[in-house]
């Protein structure tokens, strides 16, 4: 059985510093194919759909959809303030290379 991903609470607390379950939206993570390096992440704030995975910590949410699922098995999804900005980002132990842009990997 694949571990599911693990979220930070550097990334829950973030979610709420911006009030996500507040304004009843989740983070959801999304792997679609694309990007630079043949998948790609998409991270945005999102309703809970019935197939998610969902992950909770500090009253926030973030979910899974089940297609992504199976990319993201193993992964933390952390929140990285850095001189480049700030952004929610995925250590992501499947990637086998991912680009410097952060948002796409390969397998």
């Amino acid at each position: 059985m694949n571990l599911p991903p693990k979220v930070t609470d550097r990334a829950f607390d973030r979610l709420s510093e911006i009030g996500a379950m507040a304004q009843g939206q989740a983070l959801r993570i999304a792997v679609e194919g694309g990007g630079c390096s043949g998948f790609q992440y998409d991270i945005r704030l999102d309703g809970v759909a019935e197939d998610d995975l969902v992950l909770e910590g500090q009253g926030e949410k973030v979910v899974v959809d089940s297609t992504s699922l199976p990319f993201l098995a193993g992964a933390t999804i952390d929140f990285s303030e850095e001189l480049i900005g700030a952004r929610f980002v995925i250590e992501n132990p499947n990637a086998s290379s991912s680009c410097g842009c952060g948002t796409s990997f390969s397998l």
